[in-house]
């Protein structure tokens, strides 16, 4: 589309780990930055685990950048996990103050901690004095309204934060009811910092709409969109499509089973991950309900895999539109 368009693929918690990361960079183009799920409990006290630690195992997939994310409301265990991650080789760390579930906000994390910009202040003003990677931040406009953005530019604007990514939703929210862009637009127009749009990017037309609307925007996360599609952001940048997409996701979904039972030592954990991921999926298909209701209840591996054959011959897969 644009030559400049930047593409980030945001984190879900479940779903974009490790081996989603490294398997649909190997089937899909356009996407220009993976950003990991959260990380917490990250103090110098504390080890990640084995299965953490992985994660951490690559700094680029196929040549697409991977920025580590942060939930945490304590300055030293994000100066320390940041000083951990460039050790590692990674050159920019993510501070999470956008989950709006109220298991985390609830806990004054996440978008729980945006009714708290004195807190926000000074925890950035302990990290940028000490982190040495870039450090940007991933937020909404707020967790009980979005006039909460309004005291949160002056403090993102004292700051060399690399980047702000803004969902134009409030945390309570979640994921319901319609983006807030002109809230947006606001505090757009008053951050000196570079920005983010991030929210209901479904398909190329949403983009184009919201890149008329945002015309200084070239950056752009996409989450749910492009787990419904993996193939939009070759379609907002124009990159050609293979010719058999429907062929071209089942591979992707074969590949992806066999490297999470690979990842997971056949533990049946698996469907469960990919139920979860197939939520999304199964919108880019004719008949997102039946096709969903056929993996429902899989609970054995052999089921599954029945399961998949008989949506790709039974279903026709249209992605966005």
């Amino acid at each position: 589309m644009i030559a400049q368009t930047q593409i980030h693929l945001a984190p879900f918690q479940g779903i974009t780990g490790g081996t989603f990361r490294k398997i649909f960079s190997r089937h899909f183009r356009g996407v220009d930055k993976f950003f990991t799920p959260f990380f917490t409990n990250i103090s110098a006290d504390s080890k990640l685990s084995p299965r953490k630690l992985a994660e951490l195992g690559e700094t680029f997939e196929n040549g697409v950048e991977v920025v580590p994310q942060v939930l945490s409301k304590v300055a030293e265990e994000i100066i320390h996990f940041g000083k951990f991650c460039h050790q590692l080789g990674f050159t920019e760390l993510n501070w999470n103050l956008g989950c709006p579930y109220p298991m985390v906000a609830n806990k004054k994390r996440g978008s729980g901690m945006l009714p708290y910009p004195e807190l926000i202040d000074e925890i950035l003003q302990k990290v940028m004095a000490e982190i040495p990677i870039h450090f940007s931040v991933k937020c909404r406009l707020g967790y009980n309204s979005a006039e909460e953005i309004e005291k949160l530019v002056p403090i993102f604007n004292q700051y060399p934060v690399s980047e702000i990514t803004i969902h134009a939703r409030i945390g309570k929210q979640l994921y319901n009811g319609s983006t807030n862009l002109e809230a947006f637009c606001e505090a757009a127009s008053k951050l000196t910092v570079p920005l983010s749009y991030n929210g209901d990017v479904f398909s190329r037309s949403d983009f184009e709409r919201l890149n008329l609307q945002f015309p200084a925007i070239n950056t752009w996360m996409i989450g749910r969109g492009l787990l419904m599609d993996p193939f939009l952001a070759q379609k907002i940048k124009g990159i050609e499509l293979p010719d058999d997409c429907q062929a071209h996701i089942r591979r992707f979904v074969e590949e992806l089973y066999s490297g999470y039972r690979r990842q997971l030592n056949n533990n049946l954990a698996v469907l469960g991950i990919l139920k979860e991921y197939w939520k999304y999926l199964a919108n880019s298909f004719n008949d997102p309900h039946q096709v969903f209701k056929n993996l429902k209840k899989v609970n054995n591996f052999e089921d599954y895999e029945d399961a998949i054959s008989f949506i790709f011959n039974e279903f026709k897969w249209i992605g966005s539109k």
